[in-house]
């Protein structure tokens, strides 16, 4: 009886261990080489899965793009923006846009792990959108949408039992999504007490990492979007031949006029009819943000573990904060002076620890064209980035010097009113 099983489940249970061997051992496939064309496509994508991946991030890097860091304006592809302006005039850079609607700080910061060489020394763009700093923090659905136990276990590799990492440890065991492997809770937790992973721990998570590596290597790029690849290379032919700034302004004048015509707003139409106009009829979005607030949030500590990740690795990073509609602002009751605190705040926790490249636009919300919707960057707006970001990447620049200091962890930074910034700086010199 014993042979008769063996001989029936032999195949299987040998092919299985095959397997497992394959996924589990750390090496490199033969077919690991991503070609032009697929970096193209993935730099754009803003795919879930290059977002949570490694392999087709790490080699596009490798070869020359830049990481920019953000949001959901990443897929507002109009003529100026950076992926186009960059592919147009043969810009020494190219962007790899990382970042989706609802992903935050908390994503972007395990986004980092895997990509650690291709970050150091390295320059880098980031996006801070003001609307990330309401009073709950990233939302724990949208930051389950992109977690990545690939990142995670990669970062539980080399964790340094700090401040950081206990941080991280504890936000993520926050999430629901961080009982999804129970191996990796337990270690979470062993982290966020500041303890070492025990012996078992550490082999799970080395041959967890080489599975879950070796999968990414085969499936990352199976299905990868190329609609955003077209529409950056249909929006290139309507610039110009050769750059010029008030040819572009003007340019992105023109566009925007038509591309918002049918509202007082200055949103674009199309965003305008899929919803808004409806909305707009009931009369409930009125002063509905009147109450709103983005200067007492989780996320300012989650926005520092990316700030400490950076220093960490001495990467030159240029920030950018963009405005508000001022129409919708002043529509909706979106406090201009609560906004003005949030970039004070913001502001204080950069350069306070030598991250001194800012490009704060938040006072250009009522510039014509400037955003194509409600939040979002559009023609003008995208061409004021581009006059920072085009020099910043393309020129050498200062080393940075970064003195970063744990109190952005503290929960009283993270509550501390816009009313008591002033003082806090004074007694936090």
């Amino acid at each position: 009886m014993t042979k008769r099983l063996l001989r029936i489940f032999g195949p299987l249970i040998l092919a299985a261990i095959l397997v497992f061997a394959v996924l589990a051992m750390p090496m490199k496939l033969g077919f690991s080489h991503v070609s032009a064309e697929r970096e193209r496509q993935a730099a754009v994508s803003l795919s879930p899965n290059v977002l949570r991946g490694k392999h087709i991030k790490q080699e596009a890097l490798k070869d020359g793009y830049v990481p920019f860091f953000g949001s959901s304006e990443w897929s507002r592809i109009d003529p100026m923006h950076p992926s186009v302006l960059a592919k147009k005039y043969h810009r020494s850079y190219r962007p790899f846009l990382l970042g989706a609607r609802g992903s935050q700080s908390l994503t972007q910061y395990f986004v980092m792990q895997n990509i650690q060489n291709e970050l150091r020394n390295k320059k880098a763009v980031f996006v801070i959108s003001p609307q990330w700093f309401v009073k709950d923090g990233t939302r724990k659905d949208a930051f389950g949408f992109y977690y990545s136990q690939l990142q995670t276990t990669e970062w539980l590799t080399h964790f340094r039992r700090d401040a950081i990492d206990r941080y991280a440890a504890k936000r993520l065991l926050q999430m629901p999504v961080a009982k999804s492997d129970h191996f990796i809770y337990a270690a979470l937790q062993r982290v966020a007490a500041g303890k070492k992973l025990t012996d078992f721990q550490r082999f799970y998570l080395q041959t967890r990492k080489n599975m879950l590596t070796q999968e990414d290597q085969f499936f990352s790029g199976i299905d990868l979007p190329s609609q955003n690849l077209n529409r950056v290379n249909q929006q290139a032919k309507q610039l110009p031949t050769h750059y010029s700034y008030s040819a572009l302004d003007s340019l992105g004048g023109r566009l925007g006029k038509a591309a918002t015509n049918d509202n007082h707003f200055q949103i674009s139409n199309k965003f305008y009819h899929q919803g808004l106009e409806k909305e707009l009829k009931t009369g409930h979005l009125k002063n509905f943000q009147k109450h709103l607030s983005y200067t007492e949030s989780p996320e300012f500590a989650d926005f520092q573990l990316c700030l400490d990740q950076f220093a960490r690795l001495n990467t030159n990073v240029l920030f950018i904060i963009p405005p508000v509609n001022a129409r919708w602002q002043k529509y909706t009751g979106l406090s201009a002076t609560m906004l003005k605190q949030f970039d004070q705040k913001i502001h204080y926790q950069l350069q306070s620890q030598g991250f001194n490249n800012i490009v704060d636009l938040s006072d250009k919300g009522n510039v014509p064209y400037f955003m194509t919707d409600t939040i979002h960057l559009g023609w003008r707006g995208w061409l004021a980035v581009d006059q920072r970001v085009n020099p910043f990447l393309s020129k050498q620049q200062p080393q940075p010097h970064y003195t970063m200091n744990d109190k952005f962890y503290s929960t009283t930074w993270q509550q501390l009113p816009p009313s008591q910034l002033a003082q806090y700086r004074q007694t936090n010199k």
